[in-house]
């Protein structure tokens, strides 16, 4: 790959061919982060962050009051208002990535909202997904890594996927008022914590232990959604996020050997801060993102030195992106990196000049390739190698829609003037294999489904 290819490719989403290749790829990278709006056109039209928790907060009270013979239409009509707005974010993400005029910070959006992962299996998350990329995650990406650490756990999408809106301390005034009454469904749950610790932070070597976790979690008590405010605050107005002192468990914690003292919703951001702080999570970080933009095993002199950066810097993200893209093992030669259905499926919209996409056929076309967007399955996020996504059928998903794109474009799309543009350095077997293709629908599917354009 010629350094144009790793930049348009590797660091971006992909080239279009009416963009050309940068002269200077290092500049043309550097030149983005300070370019990057972190709400562009397909994104306002989503409702924030505030509005989706509103709505659902409100949704919850209308169920609890509602008679029983009426909810069952209540949750209906429900879903289909998740479900339009669920379709309504994939296709703005998407519009988003074919728009852009910085693909590389677009990418460490999407990196960073694989990072901190939610999904849709939980029902609840459905309508919060979008509104978690577009509030929790794009405003954050070129900042400290603390705060965008505090503006995800914090996310509604956050709270109700990893159950911690009903987190309760069991010494807490809510604990107490529980067992009073013999509920069973109020009690601490752990579940956001040790994500925290495991997959956001000092990483699954880190060296947190059970005892980490637990005093996390009771740290964490108290950070819920917002109360239902009946209508008589604008949903615009208030806070997607809310800090309920009757849930939290009082006293001081001890977390990964730091003490800290009592202090309401104080005392789990001062946590938070020391953990995107610790040199584990420094490690962790940078050996995610040399993964993602090099190899699926990065040089170890590579992530040696993102690490020092986030440490010297105290996790400014944009310090950290600029060692990368100046680093040369970045741009040293070798097979690159697989891509995932989501970056070959937008890769391959911006190679045919597409800039939007009707929601349900976006929505459509990432179910079809296997990697359904927010729906990762488990909070660790979609797999980040080679081995994640090059099994056989997988493959065979990606040629049937290089072959429906094909069909689409017909003879409108003369796929050997288009190679040379998309892919700078292309290899001469695939270019001759094009070349000799029968149609140009052939030619162009032949392009896309070639080991060149798989790779990035």
């Amino acid at each position: 790959m010629t350094p144009a290819s790793i930049a348009l490719n590797r660091f971006g989403l992909g080239a279009r061919p009416d963009e050309g290749a940068p002269a200077d790829p290092r500049r043309w990278l550097l030149s983005q982060l300070d370019a990057y709006d972190p709400l562009p056109a397909p994104w306002r039209r989503l409702p924030h962050s505030a509005q989706a928790a509103a709505d659902w907060v409100a949704h919850e009270r209308a169920q609890r009051q509602a008679p029983a013979d009426q909810r069952a239409g209540l949750r209906e009509a429900w879903r289909r208002k998740e479900a339009e707005a669920y379709r309504a974010a994939i296709g703005a993400r998407v519009a988003s990535a074919l728009q852009t005029p910085t693909p590389f910070v677009e990418r460490l959006v999407h990196f960073w909202s694989n990072h901190f992962a939610v999904s849709v299996d939980k029902g609840p998350v459905t309508g919060l997904a979008g509104s978690f990329e577009r509030d929790a995650i794009r405003p954050h990406v070129l900042g400290r890594f603390d705060e965008l650490l505090v503006s995800a756990v914090r996310h509604p999408a956050m709270l109700v996927y990893l159950d911690q809106a009903r987190s309760t301390g069991p010494d807490s005034p809510a604990g107490r008022r529980a067992r009073l009454r013999q509920r069973n469904n109020a009690g601490l749950n752990e579940n956001l914590a040790r994500e925290i610790l495991e997959l956001h932070t000092l990483g699954v070597r880190g060296g947190y232990t059970q005892r980490d976790v637990g005093e996390l979690a009771r740290a964490l008590t108290g950070w819920t959604l917002p109360e239902d405010g009946g209508g008589a605050v604008p949903a615009q107005e208030r806070a997607p996020f809310r800090f309920a002192q009757a849930l939290h468990e009082p006293g001081g914690r001890l977390v990964a050997g730091r003490s800290y003292a009592p202090g309401g919703e104080e005392q789990a951001r001062a946590v938070l801060r020391d953990l995107a702080a610790a040199p584990a999570t420094a490690d962790h970080i940078a050996l995610k993102l040399a993964r993602h933009f090099v190899a699926d095993e990065p040089p170890a002199s590579l992530v040696l030195r993102l690490a020092a950066v986030f440490r010297t810097t105290g996790g400014d993200l944009s310090s950290v992106y600029r060692e990368l893209a100046m680093a040369p093992e970045t741009w040293a030669p070798g097979p690159g990196k697989f891509k995932s259905p989501w970056d070959w499926g937008i890769s391959s919209l911006r190679a045919l000049e597409r800039r939007e996409m009707p929601d349900q056929q976006a929505a459509g076309l990432m179910n079809q390739l296997g990697q359904p967007v927010w729906r990762p399955g488990s909070p660790a996020g979609y797999g980040d190698t080679a081995a994640a996504w090059a099994a056989p059928d997988a493959l065979l998903r990606r040629v049937e829609a290089a072959q429906r794109f094909g069909a689409q474009a017909g003879a409108r799309v003369d796929a050997r003037a288009l190679a040379p543009r998309v892919l700078p350095g292309l290899a001469e077997g695939t270019r001759q294999a094009i070349a000799r293709a029968d149609s140009p629908a052939t030619a162009l599917a032949l392009l896309l489904a070639s080991p060149d354009f798989l790779r990035r």
